[in-house]
């Protein structure tokens, strides 16, 4: 691995540490990583929905791994800015198996990852002594390649709807303390919204808490204000973009008129984007 990808990993570390909140737009091509990373942000992240999509599967690790790699090599490659990817559940059933994982997308150029603790099959959520041993062998994967990648455990209690209010809420930080105490950097519970519950996450959990940003949610000050060290969009990027697309396709099936056809973005905008990176 290269000396400034190891760089790169360490900076995105400490970047979780400071503030402003860090707000990671989430890409799934090279070019909607180009558009985030011209319009400023300092870094992105996958969305495994949206990269799955654009390769024409499902979510849930339907898409082949060797083409998520490949994909997000190209998302690296034409960023400019660190990439952080979301390799959902690991794809593997054993430790040893997200260990290889983890190499392979590390390899990609990648300076971090999402390791999730639900199951797509069968739907549910790994006991958490599974889930702390496969973020462990994450972190010495990532060790042994050089690169301090930061691992964003994710849970998905809240996603599940496992448990009343308070179980879930308890089981939550026993879960974020274990996955710390395994090698994680940052505690991702998925399915948050209210902002009473994100506050005292936040507070109970003793490192940076990544939120979902949401339409209807607050802004990422406000998420800030609450506690929230990082903020991600996860799949509603790529779902916007669908939507004006399929919009699209729906007139012009019905219609024929190429009115739909007007873009604010030019050709020569679209090729400006890949003249300089950064």
């Amino acid at each position: 691995m290269s000396g400034e990808q190891a760089r790169q990993a360490q900076s995105f570390r400490e970047r979780h540490r400071r503030k402003p909140v860090l707000l990671l737009p989430n890409v799934w091509d090279g070019a909607s990583a180009r558009i985030f990373a011209a319009a400023g942000f300092e870094a992105v992240a996958t969305t495994s929905g949206g990269l799955a999509w654009s390769l024409g599967y499902r979510d849930g690790e339907e898409a082949p791994w060797r083409e998520v790699v490949a994909a997000t090599a190209r998302i690296v490659r034409a960023a400019g800015v660190p990439v952080t990817a979301d390799i959902e559940a690991g794809y593997g059933e054993s430790p040893d198996e997200v260990a290889r994982s983890v190499r392979e997308i590390v390899a990609a150029g990648v300076v971090g990852v999402n390791l999730e603790d639900g199951r797509h099959a069968p739907a549910g959520i790994r006991a958490v002594e599974d889930a702390a041993r496969r973020i462990g062998a994450a972190r010495a994967a990532a060790e042994s390649a050089g690169v301090p990648i930061v691992v964003n455990a994710r849970t998905d209690l809240y996603h599940l709807g496992l448990g009343d209010a308070v179980t879930r809420f308890a089981e939550t930080v026993v879960r974020a303390t274990a996955y710390l105490a395994a090698g994680a950097d940052c505690i991702y519970p998925f399915g948050v919204r209210d902002p009473e519950t994100i506050k005292a996450l936040a507070a109970a959990i003793h490192a940076p808490v990544n939120i979902t940003g949401r339409a209807g949610m607050l802004d990422a000050a406000g998420l800030e204000r609450l506690g929230v060290a990082r903020i991600t969009i996860a799949s509603a990027p790529a779902l916007v973009a669908f939507s004006a697309v399929a919009a699209l396709a729906k007139d012009l099936r019905a219609s024929g008129r190429f009115e739909l056809l007007q873009a604010a973005l030019k050709h020569p905008d679209a090729q400006a984007l890949f003249s300089a990176k950064g």
